[in-house]
């Protein structure tokens, strides 16, 4: 099995190879621009006989012969994806395409990370596959959240009319090792500034809510949903709900209990509640790591 992992230097797709690469007979080749992922997140595997690291930029096509594609590549952090708007939708649009092309040429079975983003702010609580969202299409997050929505619709085109495997899940806010630091996401920034001494920033209210899943077993999830049989999309999350406020009391109690919290304004278009409903997952893909 030969599988491609685009955005394999991020977060979510240097653990997904770490798995990947556990298996024995599998050839693991990624695809990253390193617009926001580390070569050294993949350290460990740089000289194996079964890797490969292929610097690229996914909206211009790639070659290459595989089975599966995991199509992670995206800035997933509002401060990059804000920051070069344009290449965050032409990454989701126009990479969406490349790879869509490359699973059509070789027959290959294709997996696409998409978001909790796609719900916006929602109006429905917790957020199900079925609900259709409420997005600003022209807002700052659009080019991630409309991006996303556009690339479920081309993943979904593509497998109506040539016949293509696809699966699709909905990733909502993951935490873990390998985190950036200085990428702006809540978990990250509330621990940066603890160990930093600096006041921890909730943006207004504070009661704005997110769900946290560990990265492993975002990961478990991905695997299972391309080693089955639906097609999604599926939500892959921890239904387990927190206010900001909260979860920057539990960072100042844990790392720094004399750090202090202040507010600051929040941004555009920031969603309310973020709460998956992961009766799908559950049905489809089996028990969840313990």
């Amino acid at each position: 099995m030969r599988i491609l992992v685009t955005g394999g230097a991020g977060l979510i797709g240097s653990h997904l190879v770490d798995k990947l690469m556990e298996k024995e007979k599998s050839e693991v080749i990624v695809a990253d621009n390193y617009f926001t992922g580390s070569k050294d997140n993949l350290k460990k595997w740089i000289g194996h006989p079964r890797f490969e690291l292929i610097r690229h930029d996914i909206i211009r096509p790639l070659f290459v012969e595989v089975d599966q594609i995991y199509h992670l590549a995206c800035p997933a952090s509002p401060i990059f994806y804000k920051y070069n708007s344009v290449k965050t939708i032409k990454t989701n649009v126009m990479g969406t395409l490349n790879m869509l092309g490359l699973a059509k040429r070789l027959r290959a079975r294709i997996l696409f990370t998409s978001t909790s983003e796609v719900y916006g702010d929602s109006l429905e609580h917790p957020q199900k596959e079925t609900y259709w969202g409420n997005v600003n299409p022209i807002g700052v997050r659009s080019c991630y959240d409309e991006g996303k929505r556009m690339a479920e619709t081309l993943m979904f085109d593509y497998h109506r009319q040539y016949g293509i495997e696809i699966r699709i899940a909905r990733i909502f806010n993951t935490y873990g090792p390998r985190m950036n630091i200085d990428d702006g996401r809540v978990v990250s920034n509330f621990i940066a500034q603890a160990i930093r001494n600096e006041p921890l920033t909730v943006q207004l209210p504070g009661t704005q809510t997110r769900s946290f899943c560990y990265v492993l077993d975002l990961v478990d999830g991905l695997t299972q949903l391309m080693e089955g049989t639906d097609t999604g999309p599926i939500n892959l999350g921890n239904p387990g709900e927190f206010t900001m406020n909260e979860l920057a009391k539990a960072v100042q109690e844990l790392i720094n209990p004399e750090v202090q919290i202040s507010e600051v304004e929040n941004t555009p278009d920031d969603p309310r509640q973020r709460k998956p409903d992961i009766t799908k997952a559950k049905e489809r893909l089996g028990v969840p790591r313990t």
